[in-house]
């Protein structure tokens, strides 16, 4: 008999609405790939929840099932790299965008998306990262490979309440920076301050609004989550040979800038890729995270939810109304 499983499914209800369901789908109904794995964790990100609401720029075609992360057991695999037995990750790639994601309790991918899970990282723990950790795992590689030392000066971290904020800013903390933190609509001050934020600042402290092609120099560097105006004007911030990471853009994604933090100052502007990120790469920031990079407080940051309460967790997430990191307990 054909194994079932549950699975969050997306499909179009017509007049441009999309319903969300929990349902039994079969193994025969993944799409092809080498690997299959029985999903025990997921993570709840920006992009699922976007895909979860119809959105066709993250997902073409419905019915979908979202969830661009997922940790689990290799149950199958026509690859010689893994065995029956093996814990892994899947994050990025193709996965929960067009390809079957995390929100269902078994997923089938290609070998090459798969990583085994690192020594020193429980399925759980990995989802407690997942793509957001990943995320700022990277832009902080971007940092030090750069040559930021704790001791150039203050490092800037907006969305600081988000998923990559709220994992960049307790890793930059571990390892000696001086992290400031941006605020969000809501005052989140007391939060920011128990993941390792050293001072909090809002966001009308963070944007300028004067048009000045320069501003005075504040940053030695910056983990940017939210594009638009606080970007520029971060840039323009910067101290001479500082670096900015930027990898969303839930403000805007428009970008008005000039060349003279570039010219000027030699300020560095570095996009983050999680998605095709190299495999070599990948492997080096899941290893930091699993190692000296291990987030003690992770605790703090992480709410466990089931599938069935994924619906509702979406819903706050799409009105801003989350904080930090939902993971889901695949097999509850």
């Amino acid at each position: 008999m054909e194994k079932s499983f549950k699975a969050m499914v997306v499909s179009e209800a017509g007049n441009k609405q999309y319903r969300r369901a929990i349902v039994q789908r079969q193994i025969k109904d993944l799409p092809e790939g080498d690997v299959l794995v029985r999903v025990y964790y997921s993570s709840l990100n920006y992009k699922d929840a976007l895909s979860a609401s119809g959105n066709r720029g993250v997902t073409r075609k419905y019915p979908h099932t979202p969830g661009i992360d997922a940790a689990g057991v290799v149950e199958k695999s026509t690859d010689s790299t893994f065995q029956v037995g093996d814990e892994v990750i899947v994050t990025s790639y193709d996965l929960g965008m067009n390809t079957a994601g995390g929100f269902g309790q078994y997923i089938r991918v290609p070998a090459g998306w798969v990583v085994p899970l690192p020594d020193g990282l429980s399925l759980r723990q990995a989802m407690c990262y997942g793509t957001a950790g990943f995320t700022a795992a990277l832009s902080i590689l971007q940092l030090v490979n750069h040559g930021v030392l704790p001791e150039h000066g203050d490092i800037l971290v907006s969305g600081a309440t988000g998923g990559v904020g709220s994992i960049a800013v307790p890793i930059l903390a571990k390892q000696g920076y001086t992290v400031v933190a941006v605020n969000g609509a809501t005052d989140q001050s007391d939060y920011l301050k128990s993941i390792g934020a050293q001072r909090i600042i809002s966001i009308e402290d963070a944007v300028d609004t004067s048009g000045r092609p320069m501003l005075a120099a504040r940053w030695a560097g910056s983990v940017d989550v939210v594009g638009g105006d606080l970007l520029t004007t971060t840039i323009k911030s910067m101290n001479a040979n500082g670096v900015v990471t930027t990898c969303g853009n839930i403000a805007s994604p428009d970008l008005p800038i000039n060349v003279f933090p570039f010219i000027l100052r030699g300020v560095t502007l570095v996009g983050i890729d999680s998605q095709n990120c190299p495999m070599a790469v990948r492997q080096k920031a899941w290893d930091k995270l699993s190692r000296e990079w291990q987030v003690t407080q992770i605790e703090t940051v992480v709410e466990e939810i089931t599938l069935d309460e994924l619906d509702q967790r979406i819903g706050k997430m799409l009105t801003r109304g989350s904080k930090g990191r939902a993971i889901v307990n695949m097999q509850s």
